[in-house]
């Protein structure tokens, strides 16, 4: 009979590892891109699996057992090891060299895309990125980019997509913009601000916002222009409404969302490439990379 506790799984001890390192089961939730139902149920999983109470409770503080401090030496081991392994891995991308290019929209490019830009050059140096912010799906049809990041999914042949961790979209203003609007309650209140909108049109927003109970039009929509980077500004400077994704609102303290029991507008978020590129090792390193960023 096999009297040996079973063996934890990695991301369990990982759990614990940020656990203790940050303090508290949110930031390491935080840390690890987490729920903290999910960090939680993990610590207490590796707990289970090795028959022991790694943490005690005291107030709203956790604190490690006797059992938990040992546990702890051998996990930063594992930890830095873990590190080296990255290391070494990054190491062998050091020969990958070469240019590839990024089509996003420029609201993107300029607010979400930087950490990941930062991360790709510290893996492979020798790749040079270039990001086309425009947006337009014609940059990869043209060849003029090798990856886009899109919120439909392409239905164009010699595409390949693959569909990351979907976003959401809420309506922000600046607090004297809704001051002015008498801080809108509801969907009829709501109505009563003027929005930004893009050149070709605002149809699909308009429908989005009356499944939601804010029925817009025309007149709503007294800017209009075809850069989300300008947009977003005229809504900083209190212009104006503007529907934004919470990656780039959250970067944007002079902002709060409008009306908060409007529910969001779900967005997807699709990495795309051509069939044959994906072959290629710069850019499915740096394709892998964003769709790990993105999920």
């Amino acid at each position: 009979m096999n009297d040996q506790p079973n063996m934890p799984d990695w991301n369990q001890m990982r759990a614990l590892l940020a656990t203790v390192e940050t303090g508290s089961l949110s930031a390491a939730a935080k840390r690890l891109g987490l729920t903290q139902p999910t960090l939680g149920r993990q610590v207490a999983a590796l707990e289970e699996s090795l028959g022991l109470v790694i943490f005690e409770r005291v107030g709203r503080s956790l604190v490690l057992t006797e059992a938990g401090q040992q546990l702890m030496t051998a996990l930063r081991e594992m930890g830095a090891a873990a590190e080296r392994v990255t290391l070494s891995a990054a190491a062998q991308s050091q020969s990958i060299e070469g240019v590839v290019r990024i089509t996003a929209a420029d609201i993107y490019a300029g607010h979400v895309l930087p950490p990941v830009l930062e991360k790709i050059q510290a893996v492979a140096p020798a790749i040079r990125i270039e990001v086309l912010a425009t947006g337009s799906i014609s940059d990869l049809l043209r060849r003029e980019a090798d990856i886009a990041i899109r919120h439909v999914r392409p239905d164009q042949d010699g595409l390949i997509a693959r569909r990351c961790k979907d976003t959401a979209a809420f309506v922000y203003g600046t607090p004297a913009l809704l001051d002015r609007l008498g801080r809108p309650q509801t969907g009829d209140e709501l109505a009563r601000g003027k929005f930004v909108g893009p050149l070709q049109g605002n149809d699909d927003f308009i429908a989005e916002m009356a499944r939601r109970g804010v029925k817009l039009g025309p007149e709503n929509f007294p800017f209009a222009t075809q850069s989300g980077m300008t947009g977003w500004e005229w809504v900083r400077r209190g212009m104006c409404l503007g529907a934004m994704v919470e990656a780039v609102a959250r970067l944007t303290p002079e902002v709060t969302v409008a009306v908060p029991s409007i529910p969001p507008i779900p967005v997807p978020v699709w990495m795309v490439t051509h069939r044959e590129l994906h072959t290629s090792r710069r850019i499915r390193l740096v394709f892998d990379m964003l769709v790990e960023f993105f999920s």
